[in-house]
């Protein structure tokens, strides 16, 4: 498996959340769309994922948007070098950074064809 994905997929990972927007109605608003970014701090140069939201995992009925408040869980899915992952992250509104963690859901990258 690819180093990257491993440590990713490993414990609890600071993130940022949205970096290309502070603005929550905008940040809404992709949630709402179903993609949105999440950027892993701590790796060389961050790694930023466009991740495809699953509305039935995530959960952003704690966060109030007008108020720039409260906590959400934003799950959804991606590929990292060649690895499908879903990526778990929970996010503070106020300050649009949190945590997250992958799930290697295929290890394509990994299985030989015979």
């Amino acid at each position: 498996m690819d180093d990257l994905v491993e440590r990713l997929s490993t414990g609890e990972h600071p993130i940022s959340f949205e970096s290309r927007s502070e603005d929550l109605k905008e940040i809404k608003e992709r949630l709402d769309n179903g993609f949105v970014f999440v950027t892993f701090t701590e790796t060389r140069g961050g790694t930023e994922l466009g991740i495809d939201i699953d509305q039935d995992l995530s959960q952003l009925e704690d966060g109030d948007f007008e108020q720039g408040e409260g906590t959400i869980q934003v799950v959804g899915h991606c590929e990292l070098n060649y690895h499908k992952v879903r990526c778990q992250a929970t996010v503070d509104l106020a300050t649009l950074k949190g945590t997250g963690h992958l799930v290697v859901l295929d290890d394509a990258a990994s299985t030989s064809v015979h």
